[in-house]
Order: C-alpha cells, then structure tokens, then sequence
C-alpha cells in the first residue's frame, strides 16, 4: 500500500476511533447501556449515517473497548488505593456507614467493569490508541502520546509491543 494511502486510512481510523469514543461514552452516560451495547449501538449509528463500513467500526471498537477497560483498571487501582487510604476508625459511626455503602457500591460497579478488562493489556505497532504513555516491554522505552494515533514502533529497538499508563 502506498503511503499516501497508509496516512489517509490511519487519519480515517483515528477519526472513526474519536467519533465512536465520543458516542460510547454518551451512551454509558446515559446509564441504559453496559460498554458491548454502548459500542455495539455507536458502531451501528456510524455505518448507518454512512462514515464507515461495518468491518472498520468492528475494527475501531476492539480498540476503543481495550483503552477503556485498560482505563477501568486504572480506576479500579486508585480504588483500592483509595479504600487502603481511609482510616475508618477515624470517621464518626454515621459517616462511616454512609462512606462505606459508597464505597461498596463504588466497588462492586468497578470490580465488574474490571472481570470484563483482559488480565495483560497490549498495545500494538499499528493500533490506533488515545493519549497516554507506551512503555515499550522490550526495552521500556516510553512514547508520549499527545493525541488520539496509530501506535509507532518502538523508537528505541523498534519492538512491537508496549503496556500503557495515562
């Protein structure tokens, strides 16, 4: 494929990953969607308004579903950081039961959303990603990413394969 080609189709990508982000996330707002269905319906509408092709938004959506299951985790970390964090022998009786039913059911949403995440997130040469860092796990090189673009090479040893942090 020439590289002009190769420029337009990851400009196409990106942009399909943005709008989809964009209406996934409008969706779970809403509170009556889980992520399969919020992606499912977002991919649906785009193909139906003609901006992409179904195999482009089945595409775009493996890798909208594993930025934010890779994002869940995260949160699920700073959970559990959090809950280690508060000392409930501090916090009067009431607003202890108050916190602790918060944090309950803060816990059983996160840890949901966090079975539903694969255990070993990789990040590939090729995908389209959103902002963050790749830290190569070849080398542990790290990439800024600034924006929402296809993941380069390792800029160091030109290693494929990266884990990402925000």
């Amino acid at each position: 494929m020439p590289e002009d080609d190769q420029v337009k189709n990851g400009k196409k990508d990106v942009s399909l990953y943005e709008k989809l982000l964009a209406r996934t996330e409008k969706l779970l707002e809403s509170g009556r969607k889980n992520l399969d269905e919020a992606l499912k319906k977002a991919g649906d509408e785009l193909e139906a308004a003609g901006e992409f092709t179904r195999e482009q938004a089945d595409k775009i959506s493996q890798f909208v579903r594993r930025d934010l299951e890779h994002t869940v985790k995260d949160a699920n970390k700073a959970k559990e950081s959090l809950k280690e964090a508060v000392d409930p022998s501090r916090i009067a009786a009431g607003a202890q039961s108050i916190f602790a039913r918060i944090l309950s059911a803060s816990a059983d949403t996160l840890n949901e959303w966090a079975q539903k995440s694969q255990q070993n997130i990789e990040f590939k040469t090729g995908e389209v990603t959103s902002p963050g860092t790749l830290t190569c796990k070849n080398c542990g090189e790290q990439i800024h990413m600034k924006k929402t673009a296809r993941i380069p090479p390792c800029p160091k040893c030109f290693h494929p394969h990266f884990r990402k942090s925000y």
